[in-house]
């Protein structure tokens, strides 16, 4: 029986393992690195062991200094999570050998499946339909192809091409995406699906020999090939959901399956079906099964790892609908590249229950962070999983955008819009989803504050740095804030949104404290700040939005409510100021009452609100002088090691050429040419480190390096 269980992962996996260790009364064992010593799942361990190092080659993927962990602490087992490590023959053999109880498949099952290639082999005499596959891009003739690594997975060293003449190139990334994710570069080709839906199934096995189904999951709505929105039980027909079943559990008994696993498929439009990977770990997305069918996989696990039989013999029927959706730091203003800083505020209303079961109808939140969490370059993305069950689908849905979109997400810019977008679409609702549903639905990237609103939400936020201001006034602190003598001169406040836009707001206040006129214009830089997310750059009230007739330079501001209306049609609408504190603003626009709550960190000031959320940069007054970057100047969006540099300087390039390849947070960023030009300045090399804003590269454009 298993007493002390040290899990060697990190993050909100260690921590749903932890809580159901502590319902069985197992004691727990944390390993972290130096970057994660403050970290949630390590205060809640029972015991933690440090890890020297930060990067997970340095920490968390050395079995030697995991297994050392496991006996300075007295551990008997050790659970591998989902990380790299929970797929790696060789130490699940070491974790044996060292005489603990390995919580995962035997190392023999592990080693036949981590070989995607043998796997396939394997799988498809045992009757598991398999797409065409190639290992030499030379036999390639049928396209489009999709290019995979052999080992791990996540999405990561894949490449869908659509003709010849990009195969080589991307076979190439691919390699040195595997490598450096897997410390294996070895890929392959399948034929590429098109509108294809990614569903997935849950087996479960025990050293007697039962293997059995534990439902489907929908795994289509992925970006960058990484599942983003999965749900259960998969929408299906009964035959095609019977003949998955049939073919995961072939599969798990082709090797003797122990353990949680999950078999992954492509299902194709006409019905087909056809074997991608078998995952031979619990994963990310195993919440929707938990929900679903009312078991605690992670106790399954340990009961099986034990040596006890599986409590079922065969598929429980589902109950209700559960949807997942991964809330990842990612900057929409930067095409949701990974973004680090830190979480100063994370906070979701209505959750019923945190890494465990609910009661009924509800939200159950698996976090690795909490308030003051910092998201660093050194791991992945993800912050959170976001988990909605109900009696239907539709109501699982809805609840769980609310949830989202009423959610206070402060200090480091996340994907919650896309995915509150996704969950109220109307293909979504009608189940129209397949791998390609982000390629075709651009609508989905738009941001949740619409562009018009923005005035609004600067004017909050102007109005609560005010009243935080006056709150600490000890001349004349009895006169309401912005309040003015002469009149003639209104209070300004300008912010930057964190596109680069900039927005600046004149108001003010009467002798009683109300809002007597107000108006927002764009800022020098002639764009509207925008909750993180470019804009067109026209002014806000051009666009039929609020403030009436801007002006810029702090000019007399408009009286409240003359101007347009939000919905364009003319005369704008009264806004009245009802209340101002330091943490929330209340306005009445045309009779409504529009809540904002206000929580200001710095000159860092996040506005929340009716109509989405908006993070807004209080600017100074009289700003310092800076340096000015040469025109041309390619910046790093994020820290991370410069992997490759493909140009030189003198060289001439085409916009859109790739100079130099950056990696960061577990994904290889491409950096390209902006425009025809020569390449005037490389100040990086291959493997270096930089830190966001670093200048990587100065193209000078062609017209200008002739002249």
């Amino acid at each position: 029986m298993i007493t002390r269980l040290l899990v060697a992962n990190r993050g909100e996996i260690a921590r749903r393992i932890f809580a159901t260790c502590r319902t069985l009364g197992v004691q727990t064992v944390a390993v972290h690195s130096d970057a994660d010593a403050d970290a949630p799942f390590v205060a809640e361990a029972d015991q933690a062991v440090r890890l020297p190092g930060n990067t997970p080659a340095e920490t968390y993927l050395r079995i030697d200094l995991i297994l050392d962990a496991a006996r300075k602490a007295g551990a008997d087992a050790i659970h591998p999570g989902y990380g790299f490590l929970a797929e790696n023959a060789e130490f699940a053999t070491a974790v044996t050998d060292a005489g603990l109880t390995w919580v995962g498949p035997p190392a023999k099952a592990i080693a036949a499946m981590g070989d995607k290639m043998a796997a396939k082999a394997l799988l498809a005499e045992a009757g598991v339909p398999m797409l065409p596959t190639w290992t030499d891009a030379h036999q390639v003739t049928d396209f489009p192809v999709l290019v995979k690594a052999s080992a791990g997975g996540g999405g990561r060293g894949m490449r869908v091409v659509r003709d010849a003449a990009g195969l080589a190139e991307a076979v190439a990334s691919a390699r040195r995406e595997a490598a450096a994710a897997f410390g294996d570069g070895t890929v392959f080709i399948e034929r590429y699906v098109e509108r294809g839906r990614h569903v997935e199934v849950q087996i479960f096995g025990d050293v007697y020999g039962t293997v059995i189904a534990l439902g489907v999951r929908e795994c289509s709505i992925q970006r960058r090939h990484q599942k983003i929105v999965e749900e259960a039980p998969g929408v299906l027909p009964p035959h095609v959901r019977e003949r998955l079943h049939e073919a995961a559990v072939a599969a798990g008994r082709a090797v003797d399956y122990v353990g949680a696993g999950t078999v992954e498929f492509l299902l194709a439009p006409d019905g087909d079906i056809f074997f991608l990977e078998m995952n031979t770990r619990l994963q990310v997305e195993h919440p929707v099964t938990e929900l679903t069918t009312g078991l605690d996989l992670v106790r399954l696990q340990l009961l099986v790892a034990e040596g006890e039989p599986l409590p079922l013999a065969a598929t429980p029927p589902p109950v209700g609908h559960a949807i997942e959706v991964r809330l990842c730091a990612e900057d929409p203003a930067q095409g949701y590249r990974p973004a680090t800083g830190t979480l100063h505020r994370f906070a979701l209303p209505g959750v019923a229950a945190e890494f465990g079961p609910l009661a009924g109808s509800g939200l159950r939140l698996d976090s690795g962070v909490v308030d003051g969490s910092a998201v660093s370059v050194h791991y992945d993305s993800m912050l959170a999983k976001v988990i909605a069950w109900a009696p239907t689908r539709a109501e699982a849905a809805r609840v769980l955008a609310g949830v989202l979109a009423r959610a206070e997400l402060h200090g480091v810019a996340t994907n919650r819009d896309l995915l509150v977008r996704v969950l109220r679409s109307p293909e979504f609702a009608a189940v129209d989803v397949d791998t390609g549903f982000l390629d075709r639905h651009p609508e989905v990237f738009e941001p949740l504050l619409p562009a018009e609103v923005v005035p609004l939400v600067a004017l909050a936020a102007a109005l609560a740095s005010a009243a935080d201001r006056r709150a600490f006034a000890s001349v004349l602190a009895g006169l309401p804030s912005g309040w003015r003598n002469v009149p003639a001169f209104p209070q300004v406040a300008r912010f930057a949104g964190r596109d680069g836009g900039e927005i600046e707001v004149c108001y003010r206040l009467d002798r009683a404290g109300r809002l007597a006129e107000w108006s927002t214009s764009p800022a020098a830089s002639g764009r509207t700040a925008s909750a993180g997310s470019p804009t067109s750059g026209t002014d806000p009230a051009a666009r039929g939005g609020v403030g009436g007739d801007t002006t810029s330079g702090g000019g007399s501001p408009t009286p409240a409510g003359e101007g347009t209306n939000s919905d364009g049609s003319g005369g704008a609408p009264a806004v009245a100021l009802v209340e101002a504190a330091p943490e929330h603003v209340v306005l009445d626009v045309d009779g409504v009452r529009r809540a904002y709550r206000v929580h200001r960190q710095g000159s860092e000031i996040f506005v929340d609100g009716p109509g989405g959320a908006a993070s807004l940069a209080e600017l100074p007054r009289f700003p310092l002088t800076t340096a000015e970057l040469a025109a041309g100047s390619l910046l790093a969006p994020l820290p991370g090691a410069v992997t490759r540099v493909h140009v030189e300087v003198g060289q001439r390039v085409a916009a859109g050429d790739l100079l130099l390849t950056l990696e960061a947070m577990k994904l290889e960023h491409p950096v390209l040419a902006p425009t025809d030009g020569v390449v005037a300045e490389l100040p990086v090399a291959a493997g270096g480190q930089v830190d966001t804003g670093a200048v990587l590269a100065v193209v000078n454009p062609l017209e200008e390096a002739q002249s």
